[in-house]
């Protein structure tokens, strides 16, 4: 039997992106976390913090989680990309949120993306492609996206990424230096990109072309 995740916060988050939304809230309740982390972190899935995965990744902690996904808004009938699938945790959420959107989800570590893929298909989500990354960021065969999410910290908002931001479309990533990130919310309009900051983070380095190094992973 699954064991949903329940949102415990010991304080209310001051973060306005995180007042209780059900449209978001509701989905990661019956999202099962323990099906998305390694065995010997069963216990771990259901806590407020962040779960290492292998390779170096993490699963975030379900605060964040809730917080990327809130600051995208409207999700319903939307072409989503999300770069960082790790586990396919934040991925499932989307999915539920989104209902009938089209995610594309791009992980550069092989094992990853196919573990994913494989507990996303045997969990019944439907509407998710995982793709291998390649040494370009994102997936331009799907572009313009209505909503990008990006799992892993940037040292700037990536200019391939703008590209394939559909005209109207939201953007969220951590950004910034190493171990200084900042969670960033991008609009692009007619007239050019609108960002507001979200408040610190810490992730893992975005590795890749336009993004940092691999001596940094």
């Amino acid at each position: 039997m699954l064991h949903s995740w329940q949102p415990k916060f010991p304080d209310r988050p001051s973060n306005r992106y995180l007042n209780t939304n059900e449209t978001v809230w509701q989905p990661m309740t019956v999202t099962p976390r323990e099906e998305f982390v390694p065995p010997e972190h069963f216990e771990d899935a259901f806590k407020n913090i962040a779960v290492p995965i292998g390779d170096g990744q993490t699963i975030s902690q379900p605060q964040i989680v809730y917080m990327m996904t809130m600051a995208l808004w409207d999700l319903e009938n939307t072409r989503i990309l999300e770069i960082g699938t790790g586990s396919g945790y934040q991925t499932a959420v989307l999915s539920l949120v989104s209902r009938s959107s089209n995610i594309i989800t791009v992980e550069r570590i092989p094992r990853l993306a196919t573990e994913a893929q494989s507990r996303l298909n045997q969990l019944g989500y439907r509407n998710i492609q995982v793709k291998n990354a390649t040494d370009q960021l994102g997936w331009p065969d799907g572009a313009p996206y209505d909503r990008i999410m990006v799992t892993a910290g940037a040292p700037d908002i990536p200019t391939p990424l703008v590209d394939q931001l559909a005209v109207g479309g939201l953007m969220v990533l951590p950004a910034g230096p190493i171990g200084k990130q900042e969670m960033i919310r991008v609009h692009k309009t007619i007239y050019g990109l609108e960002t507001e900051n979200l408040g610190a983070c810490a992730f893992v380095p975005l590795i890749g072309r336009d993004a940092w190094p691999p001596e940094f992973d």
